[in-house]
């Protein structure tokens, strides 16, 4: 076969695709492809086929998977192969009957490949055309080979190419991650308040299973042991204090913190108002100088880092004096949580100071404040919206130069109303998990919610124990210097 008979296919992308019938193919055709697998691709083949030796489950510097050792990337590369036949050569309507691979190297996560098909075979009596595949690393070097079996189409097939949809992995290590944080830390006292319903009975034994907290359960005794009962919970490990009511048991809670029998409360199946109302008492309350506020630590799959958006639960129409503590308790779990120096963005509707939005004069205000050292230990901007807070290339379109915009580790919204639809769209229409604290009290309060899962109960609990943690370093350090 001369070299003028051969067909050389490439992938490169145009307008239309179009197959080649049994009768064009000649022996000697070739179509070839380059992909590259990454981490994502790794772990989308582990949930297409449910493979999960794919997945390093031990992550450390020695990749255990089977990927990492090679033996993965032979499915990978057939996968190349199957592609080629039945995109390229012969195209659509192509049926791949059988393929054959062998493993000759292991490639580098990322690394491209260049995978090559060539016809060797054409049997008419069949309509079967044999390819000769071979995959070859960016030095070269050969890392597959093998052959597929095609059964080539009869018909000419040409149609417009398609986009293909994008796929987007949602990973919960972030909350993972949380919780490694805390294997290390003691067990918190936590005063579980009203547990009268399933949901919260469960995610207080289950945040003290991954030892997390030592739950003190306060409420009607007959009623919490019905529902573990119900549930087949075990709850015979921990404390149990009776409370005639919901507002008894919030006050025997804010008791057991006062004595220093827990170090945070669980808000169980009672409302927030009837909690705080015990909390924020002058006389047997938990207040502090500070206002109390809520923050939402949110891990949204399209955003590289974890977020924390202030207040989205307590305070309706925060003051300037509120939004400072607002902010402070902000940057004080973002610290907690290991964010050394949070990205402070104060949320309106522009980016421009005007006196027609009264949410951007107190975001320059605000501004000014941490100029002058009112607010400490993170760096603001505002006011910003919402876009040029989260995405630098919202930011640079506007010619916002700022530290913050884009790359936004905590939002402050002017309102509870604006905070809690911010909050609950981006868990709900984003997919974002997201875990609720109260701070500026004595002790972190978890807020739960009957809608929460599992893992976000956890990954509130581990918050608490993360902050109460950073709140002794704090005291700690404060003992030490006096």
């Amino acid at each position: 076969m001369n070299d003028a008979n051969r067909m050389m296919v490439k992938t490169t992308m145009n307008d239309m695709i179009e197959n080649k019938t049994f009768d064009e193919i000649q022996v000697g055709d070739q179509a070839s492809l380059t992909r590259a697998l990454d981490q994502d691709g790794v772990e989308a083949l582990a949930i297409i086929t449910g493979n999960l030796n794919l997945i390093d489950l031990d992550p450390g510097p020695a990749d255990t998977s089977m990927y990492g050792q090679g033996g993965g990337q032979a499915g990978w590369s057939a996968a190349l192969f199957a592609t080629l036949a039945d995109t390229h050569l012969p195209g659509l309507g192509a049926v791949a009957q059988r393929i054959e691979v062998r493993l000759r190297r292991p490639v580098a996560i990322g690394a491209p490949v260049t995978a090559t098909a060539t016809v060797r075979e054409k049997r008419a009596e069949t309509g079967i055309i044999l390819l000769e595949c071979r995959a070859v690393d960016p030095a070269g070097e050969e890392v597959a080979s093998g052959f597929v079996e095609v059964l080539a189409p009869k018909t000419k097939m040409r149609y417009a190419l398609r986009d293909l949809p994008k796929v987007q992995l949602r990973r919960d290590n972030r909350y993972l991650e949380l919780l490694k944080a805390c294997e290390d830390l003691p067990a918190l006292g936590c005063a579980v308040v009203h547990p009268c319903s399933a949901d919260a009975l469960r995610g207080a034994v289950e945040a003290a299973e991954h030892d997390l907290i030592t739950p003190i359960l306060i409420g009607p005794e007959d009623r919490i042991r019905a529902i573990a009962a119900q549930e087949n919970l075990d709850i015979s490990r921990y404390r149990l204090v009776s409370a005639d009511h919901s507002h008894h048991s919030a006050e025997l809670a804010v008791a057991a913190v006062l004595s220093g029998e827990a170090q945070t409360l669980m808000k169980g199946s009672l409302h927030t108002d009837e909690l705080l109302a015990e909390v924020v008492k002058k006389e047997g309350g938990l207040r502090t100088e500070r206002r109390i506020s809520h923050c939402f630590l949110l891990a949204v799959p399209t955003y590289p880092r974890p977020i924390i958006i202030t207040d989205a639960a307590i305070n309706i129409q925060p003051t300037l004096e509120d939004k400072r503590d607002i902010i402070q308790n902000a940057i004080d779990l973002a610290h907690a949580i290991g964010i050394t120096e949070p990205k402070v963005a104060i949320l309106s509707a522009v980016e421009t100071v005007t006196n027609k939005i009264p949410s951007t004069l107190e975001a320059g205000a605000l501004c000014k404040m941490a100029d002058r050292g009112q607010i400490t230990g993170g760096i603001l901007d505002g006011p910003l919206a919402f876009d040029n807070a989260i995405d630098e290339q919202a930011a640079r379109t506007k010619g916002i130069k700022s530290p913050v915009a884009g790359k936004a580790d905590i939002l402050v919204a002017p309102d509870l109303e604006a905070g809690n639809m911010l909050a609950k769209q981006l868990t709900f229409m984003a997919g974002a998990e997201a875990a609720g604290i109260v701070l500026g009290a004595r002790a972190p309060i978890v807020l739960t919610s009957r809608a929460d899962s599992a893992q976000t109960r956890l990954a509130s609990c581990a918050v608490a124990v993360l902050f109460a943690a950073a709140q002794r370093r704090g005291a700690a350090l404060k003992k030490t210097v006096g």
